[in-house]
C-alpha cells in the first residue's frame, strides 16, 4: 500500500529546516577538507552553531531521514531543495533514520559530530554503528536513531520477520533463493518501487558489513538478491521485467563506487546471459545499460568529491558506464550542475576542486604510473607460480609455519608501522606528506584497538615531533590537526578497554604516550574518567591525569560536579595529589557532599595540606554549617586514624568555642586526641584540663574529665606526669578530674617509665 501523503511544513518551519540542512552540509564538508584552523571551518561551524543556538532554536528539531529527503516532525517541505537531498544522502549512508538536534551545541561539539559523519560508513559500522560510536563520544546536542532495514522492509511489505532474515542470510551464504509463492509475491511488489529496492540493498549490505564481509562477498550477495528478484518477476509477470530492471538501475546508482565497480566487473556472469534480461547481456550489464543520464550524473556528483572515496574508482565506474567521449563531457556538465546546486557548491575553492575532478574523470584509469613493466609481468605470472608451489607440497611443516608467520597479523602491522614511519621521515613535499596523516591516524587507532602500545607510542611520538619541528608552519599545523582527529576519535575508548588487564610496564607506555600528546588529551581523559565505573581503570586514568600536573587541574571542576560519587572521590584525590592551598576552596565545597566517603576524602585532603589556613577551613565548616553537616564532618574526622589529624584536633581545642552548639565538636576533638595516642596531643589536652569557668561548674567538670581521660588513654610517661602534676598542684576541679584517671598502680608506672 502506498504511503500517505505527508503534511507540509509552514513557511517558517521550512526555512528553519532548510537553513539547518545548508549549514550542516557545508560544515560537514569543511571539517573534512580543511585543517582545524582554516577560516572555512570557523565560518561554517560558526554558522551551524548559530542556527542551532538557544537564541534561534526554541526547542529540539526532530528530523526523520529517508534516502533523499528530510521531514521535520513528520512533515515535508512544500518544494524539493538540493541541500535537503544532499544532507539526507549523507545521513542515510550512515543508516541514520532519525536525528534530534537540541539547542545549544557549540562549535567544538558540532565539529566532533561532523568529523564522525565524515568517516567511512563501513568503518563506523565496524565499530558498532554510528549511534553507538556517538554515544561513547558523550554526544549530547544531537541524538541519533539508526535504521533497521529489515524492520523497515517488514513494515512496508508486511512479510514476516523470519522471511526477510532467511532471504538476506541465503544471499550472504551464496545459496540459491527459495522462490516459493510468498517470496515471489513479495519480490514482485518490492521490484515496483526503487525506494524499497534501495532499502533492501541497504539491509543486505549492512548485514554483510556487520559480518565482516569484503566487497567481493557483498557484491556476490547483491547479485544473488537481484537475480532472485528478476527470476521472481519473470515467473510471475514477465511483462513487468523492463520497468523492474529500470528500478534496479536507479537503485544501483545509490551504491558506493567500490560496490558498483565490483558489480560491473561481473557483466559476463549471472543469469540472463541468453538474452532474457536484455540484448544478450548478463544481469549487471542489463542494469548498467538502463542507468539513465540523471542517475549517472548524480552518482558522479555524490562521489567524485566525497571524502574517503577514491576518484580513480569513480572514474573507473564512469568509463565503464559511459563509453562515448562526448557523452562523458555532457554528463560531467550535468554532474557539475548537480554538485554546484548543493551546499558543496558554496564552499571555498569548489570550482578548482571540480576542475581537477573533471580532468581525472575524462582520463582513463591506468596503474602504469605506479607499476613497472617488470612488476606487472610478475603479477601476471604470480597465480601460476602459486599453484605450482602448492602442488609441490615438499616443504617441511616448520618451514611452512615460519612462512605463515611472516604474513601474520602482527607482522603485517609491523610492516605498516615501518612504512608509515619511513614515509613520514623521508617525504619532503608538504602536500604529499599531508596525505599521510589519514593513514597514520587510522593505523594508530588500529594499534590502540588491539593493544599494541609499543608501536602506538612510537607512531605518536613521530607525529608529536612533527608538531615541534622546523619543517614549516603548514606541516606543523597538519600534524596538529591529525592529533586532534586522533584524540576526538575512539582513542580513549580503546585505551580504557585495555586498562583493566595490561601490566604495569604496558601501562607506563600508555601513560607516556598520553603525556606526549599534551594537554589536548586532558578533556577526553577527564570525560572518560567521569564515565568510568570500574575501580582499576579509574585509578589508572587518574594517574595519567595527575601526570599532566597543573594543566590537568582545570578539569577537576568537571569531575567534582559528577553525579557519580566515585568520580567525585577521584576529584578529591586529584586535588590532594596536586596539593597546595589553592585547592582549599574546592575541597571546602566537597566537605558538604552528601556522600560520606567523599566528605572523608575531602577531610583527608585538607589534612594532607596541613596548613593553618587549611585547619581554618574545617573550623569554619564546623562553626557555620548545619548540625547534620557538622556531625558528618566530625564523623569523617574520627575515622581518620592518622597522626596528621593531631594538628587539626589541636587547632580545634585552641580555636573552637567549647560552649553552646559547638561543645560536642570540642569534646569529639578531645576524645580523638586520646584515641590517636600521639604525644603531640598532650600539650593541647593539658590546656583543656586546666581550662574552665567558675560560673559553669558542670560544663567545666565535663571538659576536664574528658581531657584527663584522653591523657590517660595516651598512656605515655609524659601524659602520666601531666596527671601527676595536676593531682599535686592543680586547682581543686583539676585535681579531681586527674585523680579519677591517673595511672596510680606502681606496675603501670614502671611500665610507662
Amino acid at each position: 500500500m502506498a504511503d500517505e501523503t505527508p503534511a507540509l511544513l509552514a513557511p517558517e518551519e521550512s526555512a528553519r529546516l532548510t537553513d539547518f540542512a545548508r549549514a550542516c552540509k557545508a560544515a560537514a564538508r569543511a571539517v573534512v577538507l580543511y585543517p582545524n584552523g582554516h577560516p572555512a571551518i570557523a565560518t561554517t561551524l560558526g554558522r551551524i552553531a548559530h542556527v542551532t543556538s538557544s537564541a534561534n532554536l526554541a526547542g529540539p528539531l526532530r528530523i526523520s531521514v529517508t534516502a533523499d529527503a528530510l521531514r521535520l516532525d513528520g512533515r515535508a517541505l512544500p518544494r524539493p531543495d538540493p541541500a535537503i537531498a544532499e544532507l539526507a544522502a549523507l545521513l542515510h549512508v550512515h543508516l541514520i533514520g532519525e536525528l534530534t538536534v537540541r539547542p545549544g551545541g557549540d562549535v567544538e561539539a558540532w565539529r566532533t559530530f561532523l568529523l564522525l559523519l565524515g568517516r567511512p560508513p563501513d568503518a563506523v559500522r565496524a565499530e558498532g554503528g554510528i549511534t553507538r560510536v556517538w554515544t561513547t563520544m558523550a554526544g549530547r546536542h544531537v541524538e541519533l536513531r539508526e535504521i533497521d532495514y529489515a524492520e523497515v522492509l517488514r513494515e512496508r511489505t508486511g512479510v514476516a520477520a523470519t522471511a526477510w532474515e532467511a532471504v538476506i542470510a541465503s544471499c550472504l551464504q551464496g545459496g540459491g533463493l527459495d522462490l516459493n509463492e510468498e517470496t515471489i509475491r513479495e519480490f514482485v511488489e518490492l521490484a515496483g518501487d526503487s525506494t524499497k529496492l534501495t532499502d533492501l540493498i541497504g539491509a543486505l549490505d549492512a548485514r554483510a558489513v556487520e559480518s565482516g564481509a569484503g566487497v567481493g562477498v557483498r557484491t556476490a550477495a547483491l547479485m544473488a538478491l537481484l537475480q532472485g528478484i528478476v527470476d521472481a518477476v519473470k515467473q510471475s509477470d514477465p511483462e513487468r521485467l523492463e520497468p523492474v530492471l529500470q528500478n534496479i538501475a536507479a537503485a544501483a546508482g545509490r551504491l558506493s563506487p567500490d560496490m558498483l565497480a565490483s558489480m560491473l566487473s561481473r557483466e559476463t556472469g549471472g543469469a540472463g546471459g541468453t538474452g532474457e534480461t536484455g540484448a544478450g547481456l548478463g544481469l549487471a550489464g542489463a542494469v548498467a545499460s538502463r542507468m539513465s543520464d540523471g542517475t549517472i550524473a548524480q552518482f558522479v556528483a555524490r562521489n567524485a568529491v566525497a571524502e574517503n572515496t577514491s576518484i580513480e574508482r569513480v572514474a573507473q565506474v564512469f568509463h565503464t558506464l559511459v563509453r562515448d567521449t562526448d557523452q562523458r563531457e555532457r554528463l560531467l556538465t550535468l554532474a557539475h550542475d548537480e554538485a554546484a546546486s548543493s551546499p558543496l557548491g558554496a564552499t571555498e575553492g569548489f570550482e578548482e576542486v571540480w576542475e581537477n575532478v573533471a580532468q581525472k574523470m575524462m582520463t582513463s584509469y591506468s596503474d602504469k604510473p605506479f607499476v613497472s613493466d617488470d612488476y606487472a609481468r610478475e603479477l601476471t605470472s604470480a597465480r601460476t607460480k602459486a599453484t605450482e608451489v602448492e602442488q609441490l607440497s615438499d616443504d617441511p611443516p616448520e618451514r611452512i609455519s615460519a612462512w605463515l608467520g611472516t604474513v601474520a597479523t602482527t607482522e603485517l602491522r609491523k610492516l605498516d608501522l615501518t612504512l608509515v614511519l619511513d614515509l613520514l621521515r623521508i617525504e619532503q613535499d608538504t602536500k604529499r606528506w599531508s596525505t599521510l596523516m589519514r593513514p597514520a591516524v587510522a593505523l594508530l587507532e588500529d594499534l590502540l584497538l588491539v593493544g599494541d602500545f609499543d608501536a602506538a607510542e612510537t607512531l605518536t611520538a613521530a607525529l608529536v615531533q612533527e608538531t615541534q619541528s622546523q619543517g614549516g608552519l603548514e606541516r606543523r599545523q597538519t600534524a596538529m590537526v591529525a592529533i586532534d582527529v586522533l584524540v576526538s576519535g575512539p582513542m580513549m575508548r580503546h585505551i580504557v578497554t585495555h586498562l583493566p588487564t595490561i601490566d604495569d610496564a604496558q601501562f607506563e607506555r600508555v601513560k607516556a604516550m598520553c603525556l606526549v600528546l599534551g594537554e589536548v588529551l586532558i578533556r577526553p581523559l577527564a570525560e572518560a574518567l567521569t564515565a568510568e565505573e570500574r575501580a582499576r581503570p579509574r585509578e589508572r586514568l587518574t594517574a595519567i591525569l595527575i601526570g599532566f600536573g597543573a594543566i590537568g587541574r582545570r578539569e577537576v571542576e568537571r569531575l567534582k560536579n559528577s553525579p557519580n560519587p566515585a568520580v567525585r572521590r577521584t576529584a578529591v584525590y586529584l586535588l590532594r595529589e596536586f596539593g597546595g592551598s589553592d585547592a582549599l576552596p574546592q575541597l571546602t565545597e566537597l566537605l558538604d557532599d552528601r556522600e560520606p566517603r567523599v566528605q572523608r576524602e575531602a577531610v583527608r585532603a585538607i589534612l594532607n595540606i596541613g596548613t593553618e589556613r587549611a585547619f581554618k577551613v574545617v573550623q569554619e565548616a564546623l562553626t557555620s554549617g548545619t548540625q547534620q553537616s557538622r556531625e558528618a564532618i566530625m564523623q569523617s574526622l574520627l575515622v581518620v586514624h592518622d597522626e596528621r589529624a593531631t594538628p587539626l584536633f589541636s587547632f580545634i581545642l585552641r580555636n573552637v568555642d567549647h560552649r553552646g552548639e559547638l561543645q560536642s565538636i570540642y569534646l569529639h576533638a578531645v576524645e580523638a586526641l586520646g584515641t590517636l595516642k600521639d604525644p603531640a596531643g598532650i600539650e593541647p589536652l593539658k590546656e583543656t584540663l586546666y581550662r574552665g569557668e567558675w560560673w559553669a561548674p558542670r560544663r567545666t567538670a565535663k571538659l576536664r574529665n574528658a581531657a584527663a581521660a584522653a591523657l590517660a588513654r595516651i598512656a605515655t610517661a609524659e601524659a602520666a606526669e601531666v596527671l601527676d602534676e595536676a593531682i599535686a598542684s592543680g586547682p581543686r576541679g583539676v585535681r579531681a578530674a586527674a585523680r579519677a584517671h591517673a595511672v596510680d598502680r606502681p606496675r603501670d608506672r614502671a611500665r610507662l617509665r
